[in-house]
């Protein structure tokens, strides 16, 4: 009989290659499809999977947490537009018939004195509570999404999720090991410490500085992390790098997915986009215009975390904190 522990790299796995064609009927279950709803400081985002022929990804630049770091709080224009990206994603999860449906709300709505502005409405929607995560949780979903395919003798690995409003840290083998939430995103460091366009150098010398100075914290206290032999970087800040390193247009997830990003690209891509103007930085091939405007923001933490560990290179995943969930949702089928 499978230990729980195998199961969940089964199922993960098979969420992650797809059900194999060739394997046994009593080894391929009949998994009704789930749906899993990110929303976080820059993207709201949507899975819905039957670790199969279903696997849907939607995301949606909705900006809710745009000014949290100044204001304390959600705006009003940023709750429409993540609940009107809400409503898109509730049409495919009807028409998807998905009985089985986790919503997930991260570094913006923690932040937010009025947080629940956005999570009664739309829970409200759902028909179910739409749970805040903290950040050691965000950490370790990412984590499980991430190495879900990966060998365990491979590792251990070190799993970078740079956010709009924090970043995740997380390193292990098979399982999350060691992990950390910082409060240093695209979002939060673009509006932080980038106020010029293009940003001055000295701008940019700050927010790298203060990035090493919260991964010097991370070697006092978890100095296991910068052990890692593989980096692994998900979501939206380093894809979008990747996407700019090849000039990816239009994006192809299944092209960025594996794609092997070297720090000598990502310091090239940080350079150009850093030193151009917000209105020639949109004519980047790869860079999506809502992005444009935060992205320098995340190239400095991808820089600063490189440089301090001297990492060569880092692997691009496209598979994340939503299939970490995901996984979680489908094992309980």
């Amino acid at each position: 009989m499978r230990t729980s522990r195998t199961i969940w790299r089964w199922v993960m796995t098979r969420l992650v290659r797809g059900w194999s064609s060739n394997s046994r009927l009593t080894e391929v279950p009949e998994v009704a499809p789930v749906a899993v709803l990110d929303f976080g400081t820059n993207t709201s985002r949507l899975l819905v999977t039957d670790g199969g022929s279903v696997d849907i990804r939607m995301h949606r630049i909705t900006g809710m947490g745009r000014g949290v770091e100044r204001s304390g709080e959600l705006s009003s224009a940023g709750i429409g537009r993540a609940l009107d990206a809400l409503d898109e994603f509730c049409g495919v999860i009807e028409a998807h018939d998905v009985r089985n449906i986790r919503a997930v709300a991260t570094s913006a709505a923690r932040d937010a004195n009025n947080r629940n502005e956005f999570l009664g409405p739309a829970s409200a929607v759902l028909g179910r509570q739409l749970e805040l995560l903290d950040g050691d949780q965000e950490a370790r979903y990412g984590f499980l999404g991430a190495t879900a395919d990966m060998e365990p003798r491979e590792g251990p690995y070190l799993v970078l999720d740079i956010g709009g409003g924090s970043t995740e840290f997380s390193f292990g083998r098979s399982s999350p090991e060691a992990y950390r939430s910082i409060d240093m995103g695209s979002v939060r460091y673009s509006e932080k410490y980038l106020a010029s366009d293009p940003p001055e150098p000295e701008e940019l010398t700050a927010a790298i500085e203060v990035a090493r100075l919260h991964l010097d914290d991370i070697d006092r206290d978890q100095p296991s992390m910068g052990t890692a032999t593989t980096l692994i970087g998900v979501a939206g800040t380093i894809t979008t790098i990747a996407a700019v390193e090849i000039g990816l247009e239009p994006y192809d997830s299944k092209v960025i997915d594996g794609f092997i990003l070297r720090r000598e690209a990502a310091e090239d891509v940080f350079r150009t986009l850093a030193t151009e103007r917000l209105e020639d930085r949109l004519h980047n091939p790869g860079l999506e215009p809502a992005r444009a405007d935060v992205i320098v923001g995340g190239c400095c933490i991808l820089v600063a975390v490189m440089r301090h560990w001297d990492i060569s290179e880092c692997l691009v995943r496209e598979r994340d904190l939503l299939d970490g969930i995901a996984g979680e949702l489908l094992l309980l089928e």
